[in-house]
């Protein structure tokens, strides 16, 4: 949210003590999904692009429990149950993505229920699994995660939408330490252990680095529909479709004035949007070239 995953503050520090030629794709009902994926538009896939892909998917899959569901060439899809979430396409040839440029962010994993999230972090803790910061936004818990080639990751439980707090058309967020002693607390004594990505998973939203977050708020708001549900001061903004809290993030906290991003480099390939207006498949580019596709949601 507010401060960068460097600053970002919580006891889950006690962790880290430590396209081509796939075949087609299979549209998953979004029947009993989160909020988040049941809005008008909802985020579907995001696409990363790769020096490593086989080392890059790997993380996914030891780390967060995702399933490879399709494989072709140089590019691996991973997913939870048959809801394909992640596409990683593997170009050896890339240079090293650079933070201080237009990209991605993070990659936000919506998990269905805080005892999901509760099951998550149990893990994380007995394997020590590396974490870069915990924060409760208020809307939602977050765990933060870097992947082998600098992606940034969140992993998250949303609270029951009839305790978010709006300020008008605002909804309160905010970047407080979580509690996860509290979060751990969901969990009973016989509570069976993490093994994979539960079947609702979905990526709730993707948060972008961008030269200038007011041209993005204007662009995401023009193009897309979205609406703005908070702004941070011509730093930050959250946007969203159907009254979530978010489905797209964009800061210029270490990006300001960035121009066009380079092609060549790692990092965001795309971002696929899931809209129940669409009647065919669209592309367009944000205004730092990031790829942005829409198709009909299943």
């Amino acid at each position: 949210m507010k401060l960068t995953r460097r600053q970002m503050t919580g006891g889950i520090a006690a962790l880290a003590v430590t396209a081509s030629a796939l075949p087609a794709r299979t549209e998953t009902a979004m029947e009993n999904l989160p909020f988040a994926a049941t809005t008008p538009v909802s985020i579907g896939r995001v696409g990363l692009m790769a020096r490593d892909g086989s080392r890059v998917a790997d993380y996914y899959k030891s780390v967060l429990g995702l399933t490879e569901l399709r494989r072709a060439g140089n590019v691996v899809v991973l997913g939870a149950g048959d809801r394909e979430l992640l596409e990683i396409e593997e170009w050896s040839a890339l240079r090293q993505d650079d933070p201080r440029s237009a990209g991605l962010f993070h990659t936000a994993f919506l998990l269905p229920t805080r005892k999901d999230l509760a099951r998550w972090t149990r893990h994380a803790i007995d394997t020590r699994i590396p974490v870069d910061g915990a924060s409760d936004h208020l809307v939602s818990e977050a765990i933060y995660l870097t992947d082998p080639e600098g992606n940034g990751i969140e992993i998250y439980a949303d609270r029951p939408r009839e305790n978010w707090i709006f300020d008008g058309p605002s909804v309160r967020m905010a970047t407080d330490a979580l509690d996860v002693a509290n979060l751990i607390g969901e969990l009973s004594s016989d509570e069976p252990e993490w093994k994979a990505a539960p079947d609702k998973t979905v990526v709730g939203h993707v948060h972008l680095r961008v030269g200038d977050a007011t041209t993005a708020e204007q662009w995401w708001r023009e193009e897309q529909g979205f609406d703005t549900m908070q702004s941070l001061g011509g730093q930050a903004v959250f946007l969203s479709s159907g009254g979530y809290h978010h489905h797209i993030g964009a800061n210029s906290w270490r990006s300001r004035g960035a121009g066009p991003r380079e092609m060549d480099r790692t990092g965001l390939g795309f971002v696929e949007l899931l809209s129940k207006d669409a009647t065919a498949e669209t592309a367009s580019r944000d205004p730092w070239g990031n790829e942005i596709r829409v198709l009909p949601a299943g």
